[in-house]
Parts: structure tokens; C-alpha cells; sequence
């Protein structure tokens, strides 16, 4: 027998009417879009009962993809369908488009989020890891106002988020439109049966010189501790050098210095993470790396 979900169902048209209709419920209030992960915790018990849903689905400022002077805006609320064919996801953020993709099957990428996705807080979700590399903002609605924030500040620990769920809304992501010779790829190792949770999975979004050498890049990895991790330290390791085994060895070493990986019963030992991370580093880096370059380069 289900679960009762809740005991209002609210529809509001407006940022403000969310932030409104989350702050004034007597009892416990919470946002859904799609509701893959808040209605099944809620039906199996791994959430506590909640009194309002306010479904922020509606809201069409949070369903918009658009171009602006800042780079690429995209609302919370979009359902991740959308985003993986997307033309302007797919011409400045391959990675996100390609992490959309493989965040549950068809029928759940038809109603889930990426700001769910970024709610939930886990340390490996898809979304959240293509993101950080990145260099995505958020944008956070609450009775204080409106403001705008790094993604990596949204994580205090596995499943908690650093705001406060009964006040703040988030809104929109951005990340800046890709230059010349700039790239980024997404790529993930899961389980073929059972756990839709990703063993390992990388982000990367790089910038190289015409002659191939690595001019920046952005690395994040999950789950590789608490939080999803920005690798700042794999970074350095190859930002200014060529792309080749010797600074790829360099950046895997860094990587695994400053990555946590644990054992988990249900996926992975921390062993065989420690060996799928060269493996996922290489996979990642490579592929964002030969789409960074002209065809011409490639063929050099």
C-alpha cells in the first residue's frame, strides 16, 4: 500500500510563489519537479513525512534554455530529456549532456531534473559532476532574495545540501559558452544490473592550445568523498603540459593523493576504484582533449 505523499499539493506560477509557497507551510514543505528520488524516499520511509508539496514544474523561468551574455542559462526544472538533445547544451556542454543521458532510463529522464539532481546531494551525481567541470553557477531563490553561487558550494555532506530545503529555491545553472579549442566530456563505470549509481564517474572541461598542449582544465570526479569533488590537484598536474602518458601519470597520482574512495557493498571495493580511475582519467581526457582540437590538428 503507498504511502500518503502529502497533505497540500501546491502549483505556483512564480520564483517568488515557490519561495512563498515552501516558507509559509505549517508542517513540513518541500519542492518537486519530476519527484524521482523525494517521492520514492518519501514512499520507503527514508524521508520523513511532508505536509506540502510545491510543485515547481510549472514555473517558466525555470524551464528555459537560452544564450546570454554570461554564457549558457538553463532553468532547474527541465526535465533532463531536453537537455540531452538541447542544441546549445550540445555545442557548450557536451559533458552535461552526455551525464543527462545516462541519469536513469527513458521514462525517468522524461520527468526527473537536473536540480534534483543537484539537490539530492550525492557525491556522484551525474549532473552534479558535469556541473563542476563546468564551472557552473547556481542560482538560489529565498525570502532574502536572489543570488548566484558556485555549484561546489552546494554540498555539506552525502545527501545534505548546504542551504536550507524549507527556504531557498533553486532556480537556474549557467556556465560560460565555449571558445576556440575548448571542450568537455562526461564518462561513467556503473554496475550493467541492479544499482543505477554510478561506481565512478568524471567530468572534464578542457582548454588547449592549438598545438595540443593542456592551457586549462577542469576535472571532477564522484564519488571520491563526502561531497562531489572538483580534482584541483589532477588539474595542476596536466594545466601547461602535453597531453601524454608522462603528465597523465602525473595527474592520476594527484588524483588518487586527493580522492577519498571507499568500499561499498553494493557497488565497488575501494580497490577497484583505485584501478578504474586511470582508466576513467585516460577515457575522459582524451575525448574531451581531440574535441577541443580542429580537425586538421587531429590529423597532424
Amino acid at each position: 500500500m503507498m504511502t500518503k505523499l502529502c497533505d497540500e499539493y501546491l502549483r505556483p506560477k512564480t520564483v517568488e510563489g515557490a519561495v512563498e509557497a515552501l516558507t509559509s507551510s505549517s508542517g513540513v514543505a518541500r519542492l518537486i519537479a519530476g519527484g524521482t528520488d523525494l517521492l520514492l524516499d518519501i514512499d520507503q520511509g527514508r524521508h520523513p513525512p511532508v505536509q506540502r508539496l510545491v510543485d515547481i514544474s510549472g514555473v517558466p523561468e525555470m524551464n528555459i534554455v537560452q544564450e546570454t551574455e554570461d554564457g549558457i542559462t538553463l532553468g532547474a526544472a527541465i526535465p533532463l530529456r531536453k537537455l540531452v538533445q538541447h542544441p546549445l547544451i550540445r555545442s557548450h556542454a557536451m559533458a552535461l549532456a552526455e551525464a543527462s543521458e545516462l541519469i536513469g532510463g527513458p521514462q525517468v529522464r522524461s520527468v526527473a531534473t537536473l536540480g534534483g539532481n543537484v539537490a539530492h546531494a550525492l557525491p556522484a551525481g551525474d549532473g552534479t559532476i558535469a556541473l563542476l567541470a563546468m564551472n557552473a553557477e547556481a542560482q538560489l531563490a529565498s525570502p532574502a532574495g536572489v543570488e548566484w553561487v558556485p555549484v561546489e558550494t552546494l554540498f555539506q555532506g552525502p545527501g545534505e545540501p548546504s542551504f536550507d530545503r524549507d527556504s531557498v529555491v533553486i532556480v537556474a545553472f549557467r556556465f560560460p559558452k565555449l571558445g576556440d579549442y575548448e571542450a568537455s566530456a562526461f564518462q561513467r563505470v556503473m554496475r550493467p544490473q541492479g544499482v543505477a549509481i554510478a561506481i565512478l564517474n568524471m567530468a572534464c572541461w578542457i582548454r588547449c592550445t592549438p598545438e595540443g598542449v593542456v592551457d586549462d582544465i577542469h576535472l571532477a570526479i564522484g564519488p571520491a568523498g563526502p561531497r562531489p569533488l572538483r580534482a584541483r590537484g589532477a588539474e595542476e598536474a596536466l594545466r601547461g603540459k602535453p597531453f601524454n602518458p608522462e603528465s597523465l601519470a602525473a595527474a592520476r597520482a594527484a588524483l588518487l593523493d586527493e580522492a577519498h574512495l571507499r568500499t561499498s557493498p553494493h557497488r565497488a571495493t575501494a580497490d577497484y576504484r583505485c584501478h578504474l580511475t586511470g582508466v576513467l582519467l585516460e577515457r575522459t581526457i582524451s575525448t574531451a582533449h581531440s574535441r577541443a582540437l580542429p580537425l586538421r590538428i587531429q590529423e597532424a
